[in-house]
């Protein structure tokens, strides 16, 4: 049985990592907030963009119409990267295990077919698990510590190294791993093509022609060439935003089941500490009238 001195140092010792876990969950909190607005607000200019090009691509469908190797690809499928994005601090809950997990499945799956794998991991968390397993397929990692607010430019980097991988030939498929951001309980592991360009159906592009036709000036190839570029860079921020507002949700939940759980331990330890202080006490009274008879 432990003695009084050390259940009031692990008492002691859980409340203060209580205090520290009920500070974390208010700071993700305030955090959250900005990360859902900014998330919500990247939706439906990411969602557009993807209607601009189903209505562009829409309109090359003919034979004689070829389009840009972002939007069809290099004809082949035997080289994938996989972009993962996970955060750069831990502390999160099963918010960055759960993108390596659906990651995971997807490098397995294809090497089962035979395919080359190549792995580029944004965010260390991300790095950390996956080296575990597939050192030597990841190729490069982009770190974004210390960064508070995430911006345009800070995808584009990103993008900017998918798209130049891709002008060297170093892979013909290119898919995206990030966390949609549900609610604070709620956070999807998602995959996206990013290359060849994932286009909905003309049925889920949301925007609906009635009949028009319309006329591009210039060209609809042109301005593929243009968008298609912009497209992978604004779905990588998009990502990178849901990234964000997913993760300090996680954050906020495991917090909060922490110091819940914090205070049941110390509940019991306060009344493991009394039972003992009280049979310490009862054994000394003990002793002092045993000794007293004895006189």
């Amino acid at each position: 049985m432990a003695s009084l001195k050390e259940l009031r140092n692990r008492i002691a010792s859980v409340k203060a990592t209580q205090k520290i876990t009920k500070a974390m969950q208010m700071v993700a909190a305030a955090k959250l907030r900005r990360a859902q607005t900014a998330a919500a607000a990247a939706r439906p200019y990411a969602e557009r963009m993807e209607a601009v090009l189903a209505n562009l691509a829409k309109a090359l469908e003919g034979p004689q119409d070829v389009g840009t190797p972002l939007m069809v690809g290099t004809g082949k499928d035997d080289v994938h990267l996989l972009v993962v994005c996970t955060s750069e601090r831990g502390l999160c809950g099963g918010f960055n295990s759960s993108i390596v997990r659906k990651a995971r499945e997807q490098v397995l799956a294809l090497t089962g077919q035979g395919k080359q794998v190549k792995i580029l991991c944004v965010g260390k968390k991300g790095y950390d698990q996956l080296r575990r397993q597939f050192e030597p397929q990841i190729i490069d990692t982009i770190e974004f510590r210390g960064i508070k607010q995430l911006t345009f430019e800070h995808a584009d980097q990103v993008g900017q190294k998918v798209r130049a991988m891709f002008e060297a030939g170093e892979f013909d498929v290119a898919t995206l791993f990030y966390s949609e951001f549900k609610s604070v309980i709620s956070q999807i592991p998602s995959a996206q093509q990013l290359i060849p360009a994932s286009i909905p159906e003309e049925g889920d592009s949301g925007v609906d022609l009635d009949g028009a036709i319309y006329e591009y000036e210039p060209e609809e190839s042109e301005i593929l060439a243009d968008l298609l570029p912009l497209n992978i860079t604004t779905q990588i921020f998009k990502a990178l935003l849901e990234n964000a507002a997913s993760e300090q949700g996680a954050r906020m939940s495991a917090m909060d089941s922490a110091t819940r759980n914090a205070g049941e331990m110390i509940g019991k330890l306060t009344l493991n500490y009394n039972r003992t202080r009280q049979a310490q006490i009862t054994k000394e009274l003990i002793e002092i009238i045993s000794g007293a008879e004895a006189l």
